[in-house]
C-alpha cells in the first residue's frame, strides 16, 4: 500500500484540532498539529459561533504542515451536529452561526407542532426531540425575524460551511444532515413537507452528499496563503460521532459504542433505521453513518459539566 498523508478537521463545541494523520506500513499515525479552543460568543444577547476564528485556526494548522514540505493526499472535515450558516447570494455569509446552546429554541418545537404533530415528525425522521435540532432552530429564526429567506442563496451545516471556506464549493454531506431533524432516514433526503412551515423551499439546500465524495480542491487563494498545492477536499462522514463511530476497533456488527466528548453518545449501529412506536417514546435517534449504516443511539449529557466547571475554576 502507497504511504499516504491526510488532514483531518475535528470540529468540537469546546475545541478544535488539526490533525496529521499518516498510513504508513498498513498502521495509521496521527499527529496534532494545530489545537485550538471553540468559545460561543455572545452578541446582543443571542450566541455564536466565530467561525471566522475556527477558520484562521484551520488555515494555521494547514500551514504547519505546508512549513514541514509534507505531502498531503486530501483534507476531511468534521464538526458538531445541528448548527449552520446563510450563504448570501454574493457568497458571503449572512452573519456568524447561531450556537446550539442559544435559548431562543427554548419551547419553539410545541409551536411547530401546531403545524405537523410530534408523532409524525419522529415518524418522518426517526431523530429525537431536543429543541435545539436544526428544524427547530430555523423555525425560531423565522418567529424572531431573523431571516429573510429571500436573501439566503443557501444554507451550510458547519462542516459544509469550514469545505466552502476552503474549496468555494456547496454541498450538503449525509451524515451531518442527519441530525438536523430534516431528513427522510429511508430516503436519505431532506423530507420537504417538514419545511413548509419555516416557508424554506427545499432547494435552499444544495445537493446531498455521502461520505468518500470529493468536494473540490483548495481555493487557490486559499492554497497560496497557507503554503499548499490545489489539495482535494473530501465529504468524510462530517458529523463528529459519525466519524469516531467509524473508527470503532469493533470485529463483527454487534457492539456498542460510548462516544464521549461535551455530550456524551450511547448506541448501536444499524444496516436499518429503527423507527418504532417504542423508540418514539423513549426518544431515541437515527443518524446516518457511512457506508448506508445508521447510528442508532440517545445523546447524554457529556463533558458539558466539567467544562463548564473548569471555565469558573
Amino acid at each position: 500500500m502507497k504511504d499516504t498523508a491526510c488532514i483531518a478537521i475535528d470540529l468540537g463545541a469546546t475545541s478544535g484540532r488539526v490533525i496529521l494523520a499518516k498510513m504508513k506500513h498498513g498502521g495509521l499515525e496521527m499527529e496534532i498539529l494545530n489545537r485550538f479552543p471553540n468559545v460561543i460568543k455572545e452578541i446582543d444577547g443571542r450566541c455564536y459561533w466565530d467561525i471566522y476564528s475556527l477558520f484562521n485556526s484551520i488555515k494555521e494548522g494547514l500551514n504547519m504542515a505546508a512549513s514541514r514540505q509534507i505531502a498531503i493526499d486530501s483534507i476531511g472535515v468534521d464538526t458538531w451536529g445541528v448548527d449552520f450558516v446563510c450563504v448570501r447570494p454574493d457568497g458571503s455569509f449572512v452573519s456568524l452561526p447561531r450556537a446550539y446552546r442559544d435559548p431562543y429554541t427554548e419551547g419553539v418545537p410545541e409551536q411547530y407542532f401546531r403545524h405537523i404533530p410530534r408523532e409524525e415528525v419522529y415518524r418522518l425522521t426517526g431523530i429525537q426531540f431536543m429543541n435545539f435540532n436544526s428544524l427547530f432552530q430555523l423555525y425560531a429564526m423565522r418567529l424572531e425575524g431573523s431571516i429573510d429567506i429571500d436573501g439566503v442563496r443557501s444554507i451550510l451545516f458547519m462542516p459544509d460551511a469550514i469545505s466552502y471556506l476552503l474549496t468555494g464549493k456547496e454541498v450538503c454531506e449525509y451524515t451531518i444532515l442527519s441530525t438536523s431533524q430534516l431528513m427522510n432516514p429511508e430516503t436519505c433526503r431532506i423530507e420537504e413537507r417538514l419545511l413548509e412551515p419555516l416557508h424554506i423551499p427545499v432547494e435552499k439546500f444544495p445537493p446531498v452528499v455521502m461520505p468518500g465524495r470529493i468536494i473540490g480542491n483548495l481555493r487557490a487563494d486559499v492554497a497560496a496563503e497557507i503554503g499548499l498545492s490545489a489539495i482535494p477536499v473530501v465529504a468524510v462522514a462530517g458529523h463528529d460521532t459519525a466519524s469516531a463511530v467509524a473508527a470503532v476497533p469493533a470485529s463483527g456488527r454487534n457492539f456498542a459504542y460510548l462516544s464521549s466528548g461535551t455530550w456524551s453518545l450511547m448506541g448501536i449501529e444499524s444496516e436499518k433505521p429503527i423507527v418504532t412506536d417504542e423508540a418514539y417514546r423513549m426518544n431515541f435517534t437515527n443518524e446516518g453513518g457511512i457506508d448506508g449504516t445508521t447510528r442508532f443511539l440517545k445523546n447524554i449529557t457529556g463533558l458539558w459539566l466539567l467544562e463548564q466547571c473548569l471555565k469558573v475554576w
